[in-house]
């Protein structure tokens, strides 16, 4: 049987304010297998924008274990997590963060560069994911010149070219249009068709509706984890 790739267990993350201390998270226990398509959903202050930031070796919890591909990580220094980071996972924001000054093809060689892959490795590595999202051909603009669209569509790319066991999705059309939005959840659902473990962080049902598989946190706990019916 083969290990999952997140495991969470008792996961808690408390915030000290000096007067009060405040548990953002309070006992989270989460299995997610490789290949799994799931969506976290809660309302603002549940804890799951905290839940998505020790996922993605973002910020470390108080106490609990979380082991990421059969290794425990909750104890790793902020140097070890960075290297995590960039090798086991991609992230896709709600507001692109995209270098505006730097071209697509630059965009998206970034996390390669931090790698420390070589320069033509980079540059075929880069345009094949530009490729795969139907972006090859604006390699060379800005994100200035892209639609809203199309500039999260680098940002999948962007994600995608570390070749990153979990791919990592904040709000990822918070700031698209339905239309385009859809288009965007159409990209989600063919990598995860092939593979791609995929976790989305969402307030709206309509994209968590995608997701095979929806958790559901209230007041720092699993409410629900449910898988959505074929």
């Amino acid at each position: 049987m083969s290990t999952p790739l997140i495991e969470l267990a008792d996961l808690w993350k408390t915030y000290d304010t000096g007067e009060v201390a405040v548990d953002a998270l309070r006992g989270i226990d989460l299995v997610v297998e490789r290949g799994d398509y799931l969506a976290i959903m809660g309302p603002s202050g549940s804890g799951k924008s905290t839940l998505m930031h020790i996922i993605g070796c973002l910020d470390s919890p108080t106490k609990g274990s979380y082991k990421l591909d059969g290794t425990e990580v909750s104890t790793y220094s902020s140097g070890k997590l960075a290297e995590l980071r960039n090798r086991f996972i991609g992230f896709v924001f709600q507001s692109f963060n995209l270098l505006p000054r730097a071209s697509l093809l630059r965009n998206v060689e970034l996390p390669l560069l931090y790698g420390g892959v070589a320069s033509v490795e980079r540059n075929r590595r880069a345009m094949q994911m530009l490729d795969q999202v139907s972006l090859a051909d604006r390699a060379k603009h800005r994100p200035s010149q892209l639609s809203g669209g199309q500039r999260q569509r680098a940002a999948i790319a962007r994600a995608l070219v570390t070749e990153p066991a979990l791919l990592l999705a904040d709000e990822p059309t918070g700031n698209l249009d339905q239309s385009t939005g859809n288009e965007v959840m159409d990209i989600f659902d063919a990598l995860n068709g092939i593979g791609q473990t995929v976790i989305l962080v969402t307030h709206d049902p309509n994209v968590a509706a995608h997701a095979r598989r929806v958790v559901r946190i209230v007041d720092g706990k699993v409410a629900t984890d449910q898988a959505r019916a074929a």
